[in-house]
């Protein structure tokens, strides 16, 4: 793998530690989706998993709470070379 990362310029590579929640901006998506399930445990799983797919279906139209997940984590994406 440091041959690989080596041999790309354009790649940085951050290791992060092996279990860090807290830099996990899905983490954060889950709980925000965990949250606005919690009123509906008693119902079959069939309809909690269609309505799961349609929540996470519409965020990603969401596109400042899904920044805000990634900021939350600290964690910044930049890119140097442009879009």
């Amino acid at each position: 793998m440091k041959t690989l990362v080596a041999e790309r310029d354009w790649l940085t590579v951050v290791l992060l530690p092996g279990y860090a929640p807290d830099l996990n901006p899905v983490e954060g998506l889950w709980a925000h989706i965990k949250r606005s399930l919690a009123s509906l445990a008693a119902r079959p799983l069939s309809e909690l998993e269609t309505l799961l797919r349609k929540r996470l279906k519409a965020l990603q139209y969401w596109h400042r709470l899904l920044g805000g997940f990634l900021a939350g984590t600290g964690l910044a994406l930049d890119r140097t070379d442009g879009p």
